[in-house]
């Protein structure tokens, strides 16, 4: 059975981004995935870097925030990750920032020698659903922007904590869009989560 990990970040739960996250938890369960859904706003996450998570070489102790905790815990078992958030700035918004920042560290997903040397990815989860919403149409996120969350994802982070095979979609532009656009995109992201099996 494979452990996935979904992971949603948008503070309003009548968005699409809900939407996405409940088609993709119920098309994994249904195919019998052991799903691990956390919807980073209502569960409360906290997404501030504390002083003491600051290091970058030396593997970060256990943390006496039991969410922390978990999290970090539950990573490292995980067949593959789902990550459903808008663009904004060019940007996750800052809860799923601050999950990366904290979750994703020394001796959870990766390990460093020195600060100069290259980090060896530590996850289990080989492979990455990253599902976006966007207002900015292609052409201009491309043109004028080089779409900086494949860059964030695909390069920055994700391969560094060992996963190699990380896919993206895109759904825009979101507030002129069709109840079919809608129906049809969800059809997409289950068809997407689907295939990390």
């Amino acid at each position: 059975m494979s452990r996935i990990g979904v992971y949603l970040a948008h503070p309003r739960k009548d968005s699409f981004n809900h939407a996405l996250y409940e088609a993709v938890v119920d098309e994994l369960r249904d195919r019998g995935c052991d799903v691990r859904a956390h919807d980073l706003y209502a569960e409360g996450f906290a997404p501030l870097v504390t002083a003491e998570e600051t290091e970058t070489v030396d593997a970060h102790g256990t943390s006496g925030d039991p969410q922390l905790a978990l999290h970090r815990a539950e990573v490292a078992t995980l067949d593959a990750l789902v990550l459903i958030h808008p663009n904004w700035w060019g940007m996750p918004p800052a809860v799923l920032a601050g999950w990366a920042q904290r979750v994703l560290v020394p001796g959870v997903a990766y390990k460093l020698g020195t600060a100069a040397g290259e980090p060896a990815g530590l996850l289990k989860a080989g492979r990455a659903l990253v599902l976006n919403t966007s207002d900015t149409p292609e052409a201009r996120e491309q043109g004028e922007f080089g779409d900086p969350l494949q860059r964030i994802w695909a390069a920055c982070i994700l391969p560094y904590a060992g996963v190699t095979d990380v896919r993206r979609t895109v759904f825009r532009t979101v507030t002129d869009s069709s109840p079919q656009d809608r129906a049809q995109w969800l059809r997409e992201a289950r068809e997407s989560a689907a295939a990390l099996l």
